[in-house]
């Protein structure tokens, strides 16, 4: 069986409807009666056999398409036996199997996902307008949609849109969210990373997160309702020290320490009594909260002259997760700007901290590879990964990213 490539798609005819659309969910139905195919979709038919060659007629395809001499430098025709390009009598159409295909269209990479995800027994459709099971409002930032096992593109449900990038591909990290990012690195291995969103921080936490493989330790899914601190059990104008980039205070450490996790003992992890250590966070969101007794913006400046801009960031950050209920502390030792402790009700029964946060701005772009590292990272020690989209006006965007396992 051949089909023709026409204007972005590939035509079949005979019995394609019942062969590729109805009992295996490929393409598309054009006037009742052709199979249109995406030229992904083409190229895994080509590759399983079920489709012999393809005609293209190169003048109805746009002037920076690949050439014949350049799919096969130096070869005008090929053995059609072997699956390749010939050429027929008129110089603008030619014949090519799966191997002239694919460099035509130029989509090794997503011929990769595609296939690895018919392998693993999903049904998934090109993110292609007026295509079936595709929202063109929705997913003009994915390549496929893939639909739950056992279920195809009219069934009204979708288990997964995905965004397909190379290694060394930036992506902007403002555009993920509530998607699947799959990254095939220059070996052809595939890794997925899953995405979620949310404009609260507690939305987003309670939403399930997939466990990962085992050589990240595993990503356990976190949905644990917001304990509310008693601030109530704040002081207030509390006198402190500002010394260099610290904040050193000497009285109500229990409320402040024990009862709010607010600072370190200054005299060491073991140390039951004594002054407590601020960062400058910490101090500055104090300030802010009339709890100690220090102008605001002389720690501010401190901050700034310290970290520039980035400061006020993390200190709008900060400031979020706080009143999300949520005790942020320093994510140094993870290389991130925060851990996160979801629940705490006093230092003595405190748990491990859940999520890293790292701060960034919205326009930021990211290599794949320094997600992945920040992801393995994470799970290497059960946390989860989320970024905090930090606009200089608006609202925090939360984004975690969490290895996917399919």
């Amino acid at each position: 069986m051949e089909g023709t490539f026409i204007n972005g798609t590939v035509h079949v005819g005979a019995d394609a409807k019942q062969r590729f659309h109805d009992a295996r969910g490929y393409g598309r139905m054009r006037d009742g009666k052709e199979v249109e195919l995406a030229p992904v979709e083409a190229a895994h038919l080509l590759a399983r056999g079920d489709l012999e060659e393809i005609i293209i007629d190169t003048s109805s395809h746009s002037d920076d398409a690949p050439s014949t001499s350049q799919i096969h430098p130096g070869l005008d025709t090929v053995d059609s036996d072997t699956s390749e390009i010939y050429s027929t009598d008129d110089s603008s159409t030619y014949h090519v199997g799966f191997r002239g295909f694919l460099i035509y269209t130029g989509m090794a990479r997503q011929f990769a996902v595609y296939k690895d995800l018919r392998d693993r027994g999903f049904y998934l459709s090109p993110a292609r307008p007026s295509w079936p099971g595709v929202d063109s409002a929705t997913d003009n930032q994915s390549d496929f949609i893939v639909y739950p096992r056992g279920m195809g593109p009219y069934d009204g449900e979708i288990a997964h849109r995905i965004r397909v990038i190379g290694e060394r591909e930036k992506v902007k990290i403002s555009t993920l969210g509530n998607i699947v990012l799959a990254v095939v690195d220059e070996d052809g291995e595939l890794t997925y990373f899953e995405t979620n969103s949310g404009s609260a921080f507690h939305d987003l936490i309670s939403q399930e997160v997939n466990e990962s493989d085992s050589d990240d330790g595993g990503i356990n899914k976190i949905a644990n309702e917001p304990t509310a601190q008693d601030q109530s059990s704040l002081p207030t104008d509390v006198s402190v020290d500002v010394v260099n980039d610290r904040v050193v205070c000497y009285d109500a450490t229990t409320s402040l320490y024990e009862q709010n996790f607010y600072g370190q003992r200054l005299f060491g992890r073991n140390a039951d009594t004594g002054p407590l250590q601020f960062s400058l966070i910490e101090a500055a969101y104090l300030a802010q909260q009339g709890v100690i007794a220090v102008d605001t913006a002389t720690l501010v400046a401190i901050g700034r002259d310290v970290e520039g801009d980035r400061f006020d960031q993390r200190l709008r950050v900060y400031a979020a997760l706080r009143h999300h209920h949520t005790v942020p502390k320093s994510g140094f030792k993870f290389g991130a700007d925060f851990r996160v402790y979801t629940t705490f009700e006093e230092i003595d029964s405190l748990d491990h901290s859940t999520d890293l946060v790292r701060v960034c701005q919205t326009n930021m772009k990211i290599y794949p590879r320094d997600l992945s590292l920040d992801i393995r990272l994470a799970g290497g020690v059960r946390k989860r990964m989320v970024f905090a989209l930090t606009p200089a006006n608006g609202d925090i965007h939360w984004l975690s990213v969490a290895r996917l396992t399919l």
